[in-house]
């Protein structure tokens, strides 16, 4: 009929009320309207109720994620990481002290000897130029000086102590000095090294080479800092009697964020948690979760979470909805639960499923406040863990919070089965390769994001919420073609395989 509408695409009301679970993969959004350049996007976010971030990006607490340097890295690129709590309360605590004392965009592990040790061997400074003396031998305690490893070289009795040859009261810096104010000092002193002191302790050591090396990276933004002027650092607890003691030592460390660590959110653990951190520590945020549903989400906000993260089964190392057959597709649970939590202006975090900067667009597209990531930044510089050669690549160790491997160091309360005599895998191990370092992708990975928002006309995030419900259209892109390319990627990767085994 001539003059009758034409439909072009769906709004989102629409696509996600057919009864199917979408993943990032299954949605596209159509092209919008471009009058601003991408680097007119701000991309500036709320992690929860009170917690503002320059980034739209958040650290997972896994043990093979995120702990102090991680933490850093990303505060340090207007991002936060949350440290896991697969270890002692006072473990995490020190943790988070480690990533708040600091404001260089890393974590160094600098030798420290005692006064009355001695260097024996070269391996003893590694790969740096210098050992560090203190009072008790650690870090945490008063410096006295420092060894310089030309000195050790000229000695001839290398067994001597250290306190007859060391370079005592070396030039040291407070550790709130930022990474330019460190790199001025270094520069005006001319000095190849300085330590960064908080209450006469060691927290770290800056080189000439770190700063050169920072530089060579894009340039720092805005980075996340709490009123204080300290990185803003989470910390993640579970929902036993146990936690509240935790919760505690967290929140003494300087944790600026709680987030309840579970991987199926509606329960009555979590909702008493949430009420007892609220009612004991009213000034820091806590966020619930993981929920999927409306239903999951309203509860947690009527117990007055701060902020909800959402996902369950999505990402790429847990199994959780193929185990236990619950769970939703990630775009569906994002547009569900971002569309009742705006009404109580409580923030979404998009948590799973992120391999890429479209799937971060369409998160936040979707209502998302921020993404959390695993994968994405396993394999990092700043990952915990060593890296491993294999077939020539290098590599770190990603395992799921839910796997067998990590259940046994405590991570098992996640899945409410600390008390089970049979513990059910809920995800698996794997290995990530070498990404590099954090300080280098996310910014390339934000510009990406800015090019999409820039694609879709949306100038902000609040813009592209206001976008999904007006003027948006998606489509669902998954067919029996889709099937058929995936397919076929597998056989190509099976041959490949095949070709190189027999080389």
């Amino acid at each position: 009929m001539d003059g009758a509408p034409i439909e072009d695409g769906f709004p989102a009301v629409k696509l996600f009320n057919q009864g199917y679970s979408y993943t990032y993969d299954d949605v596209i959004f159509h092209p919008g309207y471009i009058d601003f350049p991408a680097d007119a996007v701000q991309l500036g976010t709320k992690l929860s109720r009170n917690v503002h971030l320059s980034i739209p990006c958040v650290a997972s607490p896994m043990d093979t994620v995120t702990e102090s340097a991680m933490a850093v890295a990303m505060a340090t690129v207007g991002g936060v990481g949350i440290i896991h709590s697969n270890n002692s309360a006072a473990e995490q605590a020190a943790l988070v002290r480690s990533a708040k004392s600091r404001r260089v965009p890393f974590v160094s592990d600098p030798v420290v000897k005692s006064a009355f040790d001695s260097v024996d061997s070269v391996s003893d400074f590694g790969s740096a130029p210098y050992v560090l003396v203190t009072e008790s031998g650690t870090a945490k305690s008063k410096m006295l000086g420092v060894v310089l490893r030309s000195d050790w070289e000229k000695l001839s009795d290398k067994g001597v102590k250290v306190c007859e040859y060391m370079v005592s009261s070396p030039e040291s810096v407070p550790a709130s000095y930022d990474f330019e104010q460190v790199a001025g000092y270094l520069a005006a002193k001319k000095l190849s090294f300085v330590p960064l002191v908080r209450d006469d302790e060691v927290v770290d050591v800056v080189t000439t080479a770190d700063v050169e090396r920072i530089r060579g990276f894009p340039k720092l933004g805005m980075p996340s800092l709490d009123a204080k002027g300290e990185f803003l650092v989470g910390a993640a607890i579970g929902t036993r009697e146990s936690d509240k003691e935790r919760l505690e030592h967290l929140v003494k460390a300087g944790a600026n964020v709680i987030v309840l660590d579970s991987s199926q959110g509606n329960s009555i653990y979590q909702i008493e948690m949430t009420k007892y951190a609220k009612k004991m520590f009213p000034e820091v945020d806590v966020i619930g979760g993981n929920v999927v549903t409306i239903r999951q989400a309203q509860n947690l906000i009527q117990a007055g979470v701060d902020g909800l993260r959402v996902g369950m089964g999505s990402g790429s190392i847990c199994t959780t909805q193929e185990v236990c057959a619950v769970g939703r597709g990630q775009a569906t649970a994002v547009y569900k639960v971002s569309s009742i939590a705006e009404r109580s202006g409580v923030p979404v975090i998009a948590d799973g499923g992120i391999s890429n900067s479209g799937h971060i667009v369409k998160a936040l597209t979707l209502g998302a406040s921020t993404v959390m990531m695993g994968s994405f930044l396993a394999g990092s510089s700043e990952a915990p863990g060593a890296y491993e050669n294999k077939n020539g690549l290098k590599i770190k160790k990603y395992r799921g919070m839910g796997s067998l491997e990590a259940m046994t160091k405590g991570s098992d309360a996640r899945y409410l089965g600390d008390t089970a005599k049979l513990k059910i895998a809920q995800g698996v191990v794997g290995a990530v390769a070498d990404k590099g370092s954090v300080l280098k992708f996310i910014p390339y990975t934000m510009q990406a994001v800015k090019q999409g928002f820039q694609d879709l006309g949306a100038s902000s995030l609040q813009s592209a919420h206001d976008l999904l419900r007006s003027e948006l259209r998606l489509e669902v892109r998954r067919t029996i073609s889709h099937y058929h390319s995936v397919l076929f990627t597998w056989i190509i990767c099976w041959i490949f395989l095949q070709y190189m085994m027999y080389q």
